[in-house]
C-alpha cells in the first residue's frame, strides 16, 4: 500500500448490517439462556475488515494495559457490566465503556437561569458574568459570600474547590468545563453546523456510504484551527462534529456526533488504544457496536461507537436526527454508517485530536 492509500476503499458488498443483526440475535439468545447481561464479539469477515494505511513516522500500538481498574470495580459492584472479547486490541482490556445513562448525579440547575457570556472568566473580572458564577456557586454550597459581581479571592477559592471536587484542571478560571458543572454555559447547539443531507447512495472520498449527517471533501465545514496534522480524527466538542483527515491533509469525511453531557471528555491529543466489535456500557444498560477507544476515565474508557442499543429491549438510545446534540454519558455516539467508517479508518495507534 502506498502513501496515497488512506485506507482501502469500501468493499462493493456492504455486509455490516447483516453482521449487526447476526450479532444482536446471538446476544439475546445467550442472554435468555443464562439470564444475565453479557457482551461478546466475533471477528469481522474479511470483506468487512479494512486496514489503515501505514504512515511515515506513524505511532505504534499502545502498550497501556486495559481500562482503568476502578472502572471494572465500579461496574462489578453494579452487577451488570461484563467484559467482552476484543476483536482488535493492542492489549487485553476490560470493555467497560463510559456510555449509557448519566455518569453520577447532575448538578443543580444554574442560579435563576443565568448564563455567562465570556468563554473565560478570571479572578479580577467584574460584571454580570461574575454575579452569575457567584450565584451558581452559592446555590450548590461552594460559596457563602455576597453576590457582588467582583471576582475576588473568596470566589476564586470556591471555584478551585469545585474544580478539585469535580476532577477538573484547577486554575480558578471559569471556562467551559466549570460552567457546565454550574449549569451556566450557553446552549452549545449555537456552534453546530448542519450540512444538507447527502443524496441517496452518496459516498465519501473512499467509497463509504454517507449517513444523513455526514459529508465529504470540499463540502465539509472547515477544520478547526490548531487541530493537528497527519492522519487523524478531529473531534470538536463545541461543534459536535468529527473530521477524518488523511496524511495528505485531505478531509475524507465529516459528520455530526453526540458527545458527553458532562465535562469528562479530555481535550488534547490521544491515540486509539483498543477496539471491540461489541462491548457493554459501564452500567450494563447499553450494547455498543464498533467501539474505538482513545481515552480512559476513572469510570471507564471513552471512544467512538455506533448508536447505543438498550439491553432491555433492543431499541436505540437516539436517532440520527438527534446527532449534533450532547446526549451521552461519556463516549462519542455516531450514526451507524459513520461508525462503519470510523471502524475502518481508526486502527490501533490512530491519532485522535479532541478540541
Amino acid at each position: 500500500m502506498n502513501d496515497q492509500d488512506y485506507i482501502r476503499t469500501r468493499p462493493a458488498a456492504d455486509t455490516h448490517k447483516q453482521y449487526r443483526r447476526r450479532t444482536m440475535a446471538s446476544v439475546f439468545v445467550v442472554a435468555l439462556l443464562f439470564g444475565g447481561v453479557i457482551a461478546f464479539s466475533q471477528r469481522d469477515s474479511n470483506s468487512h475488515k479494512v486496514a489503515a494505511a501505514a504512515e511515515p513516522g506513524g505511532a505504534t500500538s499502545s502498550t497501556a494495559a486495559g481500562d482503568a481498574a476502578s472502572a471494572t470495580t465500579a461496574a462489578a459492584a453494579d452487577g451488570t457490566a461484563t467484559t467482552a472479547a476484543s476483536a482488535d486490541t493492542a492489549t487485553a482490556d476490560s470493555t467497560v465503556d463510559n456510555q449509557g445513562d448519566a455518569v453520577g448525579a447532575e448538578p443543580a440547575a444554574g442560579a435563576d437561569g443565568c448564563q455567562i457570556v465570556a468563554t473565560k472568566v478570571r479572578p479580577g473580572a467584574t460584571g454580570a458574568d461574575v454575579s452569575c458564577i457567584q450565584a451558581a456557586l452559592k446555590k450548590i454550597g461552594y460559596y457563602t459570600g455576597a453576590v457582588s459581581g467582583t471576582y475576588d479571592g473568596a470566589t476564586a477559592a470556591a471555584v478551585k474547590k469545585l474544580q478539585t471536587d469535580k476532577d477538573l484542571f484547577v486554575d480558578g478560571v471559569v471556562g467551559r468545563e466549570s460552567a457546565l458543572i454550574l449549569k451556566i454555559w450557553p446552549p452549545e447547539t449555537l456552534h453546530v453546523v448542519r450540512t444538507p443531507p447527502p443524496k441517496p447512495g452518496a459516498v465519501d472520498l473512499l467509497g463509504y456510504k454517507l449517513s444523513s449527517v455526514a459529508t465529504s471533501g470540499p463540502d465539509a465545514p472547515p477544520l478547526p484551527p490548531n487541530s493537528g496534522s497527519g492522519k487523524r480524527l478531529v473531534y470538536d466538542r463545541d461543534q459536535q462534529r468529527v473530521w477524518a483527515v488523511s496524511a495528505q491533509e485531505v478531509v475524507i469525511r465529516s459528520w455530526l456526533v453526540s458527545g458527553s453531557r458532562y465535562p469528562n471528555e479530555h481535550p488534547g491529543v490521544h491515540k486509539v488504544f483498543s477496539r471491540s466489535e461489541l462491548s457493554t456500557a459501564w452500567n450494563g444498560k447499553a450494547y455498543l457496536h464498533e467501539m474505538v477507544r482513545y481515552d480512559r476515565t476513572p469510570i471507564g474508557a471513552i471512544g467512538f461507537h455506533a448508536l447505543p442499543i438498550h439491553v432491555a429491549d433492543g431499541t436505540p438510545y437516539q436517532t440520527d436526527a438527534e446527532l449534533g446534540t450532547r446526549l451521552s454519558g461519556g463516549c462519542t455516539r455516531q450514526a451507524n454508517l459513520d461508525a462503519d467508517f470510523t471502524w475502518a479508518f481508526a486502527q490501533i495507534g490512530t491519532t485522535v485530536v479532541v478540541i
